[in-house]
């Protein structure tokens, strides 16, 4: 299983390569779009980076998936966007944008779960891995008034 340490350290280094080459390289990451995710620390009430790549996206919303490499806990920014759905995001090293989050469906998950594989079949191993059934994530624009 990956540890939390070093998916944090490859987080880090990822938000550096894009943050420095402007977001000329890390945009696509195993052939997925990336994006950072800012959520809103449940504890702290600080503000939290992850970086995700989106193996579905539907329109303007974008998928993600709380497969945490198929650790047996939740990541850390499924259990802050749970308390604070309220998020920030930014894709490819663009500007980042206010989102809301919410966990799909049990019929929305079987639904992407099929996209999300084939996008990349290493989610299947997650799964296969931990007992939890891993966790898709909407991000869905907010829309201003009109």
């Amino acid at each position: 299983m990956t540890s939390t340490v070093v998916m944090r350290a490859l987080s880090g280094l990822h938000r550096a390569l894009l943050t420095v080459s402007r977001g000329r390289f890390g945009g696509v990451l195993v052939g997925l779009p990336s994006l950072e995710l800012v959520t809103v620390g449940r504890r702290s009430g600080r503000p939290r980076s992850s970086m995700l790549t989106a193996p579905v996206t539907l329109g303007d919303t974008l998928v993600v998936v709380a497969s945490a490499g198929g650790n047996d806990a939740h990541p850390s920014w499924f259990l802050n966007l749970r308390e604070h759905p309220q998020v920030r995001v930014a894709v490819a090293g663009g500007p980042r944008r206010p989102m809301r989050a919410r966990v799909a469906t049990p019929e929305e998950h079987e639904r992407l779960w099929p996209q999300i594989v084939e996008a990349l079949p290493n989610y299947a191993r997650y799964q296969e891995r931990t007992s939890r059934v891993i966790p898709v994530v909407l991000l869905e624009p907010v829309r201003g008034p009109r």
